[in-house]
């Protein structure tokens, strides 16, 4: 009989039925975001996936998916709603319907999330809860990263940039970062629900496994640097989002990023954000050359974001429009993007959406996807691989492309999120990116925040936000590649894939 110091599983279970444990997952949740950038706070990525454990315990489907998504809610309230500042205050809707559009992207994002915890309490429920626990968060985070082209954001493993955890990135991944993270929450949880000795050592003897072995990894090089130190200088425009393709605009933009880089033509780069040009390639072919010479008459390669327009050559065909880096000076290539920001670039359901609301019909929701093999960009002697916004929080597209290249280059303009928590977000998972890949990184940006990163996820060089602003700084060309490089994140999938087939057939077998 349990003393009158220990209460059952049971009795904890009754404790938080109903109103408590939704109370109690959605708390959990708002406080996830707390966890990353800018906060830091990453002992919540342990406790909250831990309360969230034993808020589930002994649930069925139903009720597990409805208590995982109030976790979702709170995850995604507190740590997305910053589009409601891209809807509102550059999509044309009003407060009302802005609130609204939000609330609904939230409330599908928290759907979404609660999917694989049906599955648990389905299926899983009363079999070995530490294992599946951990699948299920972390197929859940590896299904929302394709799932209606995906939304790969609050990765719990990317509060876990500066913890021993992150010596796991190169070889699994986000994922595989989030599953030693969420295996470590999940056995406190255990250990909490079912307290005793024999359970406590094997949750301290997973813990230890996990933390030591990212510790240990965090020492090997896996890439090794090449040549001499590289300079960089990036120009951060910080042109007024509702000003970007205003026709009086124009030549004052074009003005200020010709006059910001004549300090930053020593450098062996030069590195302009998104859609610096706000012009058509056809259209800026006169200042595009003289932007070319300067760059080669500097012995600089100057890379550069703007909107390409391919008409396939034929007459009268309709063209096709890409959102674009190119390289100029001694800089060469085109890259299209290849994952596009819905409605901010493409309108899903076009034919029944597009022309309902302003937001539905914004100037830059007519872009092509690039196609998916393509060369990059090169910068002297050396390749990049370059990314366009968005496009950098997707893990495998990333290492996919890392492999043929020198350093990673990201570009963006993330004035549409305003003065919110998304861009410090964005540029957190940046960092991973260069982590796992174990290269440089640059990310130019329109208002901030620009920044150099070096191979092991840590700023060197970052600008301010809100400013005009040169930042110029050093990287180093990288050769070689990470485990996670050669296979992506399938490994991962495959063990998650394979920890709950192996507790569904242990609780199959219990007696």
């Amino acid at each position: 009989m349990l003393s009158d110091t220990r209460r059952s599983p049971i009795d904890f279970t009754l404790r938080l039925a109903g109103w408590r444990g939704h109370l109690l997952a959605l708390l959990a949740g708002l406080a996830v975001p707390l966890s990353f950038a800018p906060f830091g706070i990453w002992p919540l990525t342990l406790l909250c996936p831990a309360l969230l454990a034993l808020s589930l315990h002994g649930l069925d489907g139903r009720r597990a998916l409805w208590r995982s998504f109030w976790f979702g809610l709170g995850m995604y309230g507190s740590g997305a709603s910053w589009v409601i500042v891209s809807i509102s205050g550059y999509g044309g809707a009003s407060l009302p319907l802005a609130t609204l559009l939000t609330g609904i992207f939230i409330t599908g994002l928290a759907l979404v999330f609660s999917l694989p915890f049906y599955l648990l309490g389905r299926y899983w429920r009363g079999s070995a809860a530490v294992p599946a626990f951990a699948a299920c968060w972390v197929l859940g985070e590896w299904l929302r990263s394709w799932l209606f082209t995906g939304f790969p954001w609050l990765y719990i493993g990317y509060g876990h940039i500066h913890t021993w955890l992150a010596g796991w990135a190169p070889v699994a991944g986000v994922f595989g970062v989030g599953l030693a993270c969420v295996l470590s929450a999940a056995a406190l949880a255990d250990t909490l629900l079912r307290p005793g000795r024999r359970r406590a050592l094997a949750a301290t003897g997973l813990v230890a496994l996990l933390w030591l072995g990212g510790w240990g990894l965090q020492g090997l090089e896996w890439t090794e640097t090449v040549d001499r130190p590289i300079t960089v200088g990036m120009a951060q425009g910080n042109i007024p989002q509702e000003l970007k393709w205003a026709p009086h605009f124009l030549q004052p933009t074009l003005a200020r990023y010709r006059d910001m880089s004549a300090q930053l033509w020593q450098n062996d780069w030069v590195i302009w954000p998104e859609a610096a040009v706000p012009l058509l390639f056809h259209e800026a072919g006169a200042y595009l050359e003289e932007m070319h010479e300067r760059a080669g008459n500097s012995d600089t390669a100057l890379i550069t974001g703007i909107l390409f327009d391919d008409y396939y050559g034929q007459v009268g065909a309709e063209p096709a429009y890409y959102n674009s880096i190119i390289g100029l000076g001694l800089g060469s290539g085109i890259y299209h993007k290849r994952r596009l920001v819905p409605f901010g670039e493409y309108v899903p359901l076009d034919k029944y959406l597009r022309g309902l609301i302003a937001f539905f019909d914004l100037p830059t929701s007519i872009i092509d996807p690039g196609p998916e093999r393509q060369q990059g960009l090169r910068a002297g002697a050396y390749r990049l691989a370059p990314f366009i916004c968005y496009e950098v929080v997707y893990p495998d597209l990333v290492a996919a492309s890392a492999a043929a290249s020198h350093a990673l280059i990201t570009i963006s303009n993330d004035a549409w999120f305003g003065d919110s928590i998304g861009p410090i977000q964005h540029l957190e998972m940046a960092q991973m990116r260069a982590l796992e890949t174990r290269r440089y990184l640059i990310r130019s940006t329109n208002n901030g925040i620009s920044a150099i990163v070096d191979r092991r996820g840590k700023i060197t060089r970052r600008s301010e936000q809100f400013v005009q602003q040169t930042l110029s700084g050093e990287v180093m060309a990288v050769r070689g590649s990470t485990p996670f490089m050669w296979w992506g994140s399938w490994p991962v999938v495959a063990l998650c894939v394979l920890l709950l087939g192996a507790t569904w057939l242990r609780r199959r077998g219990a007696p």
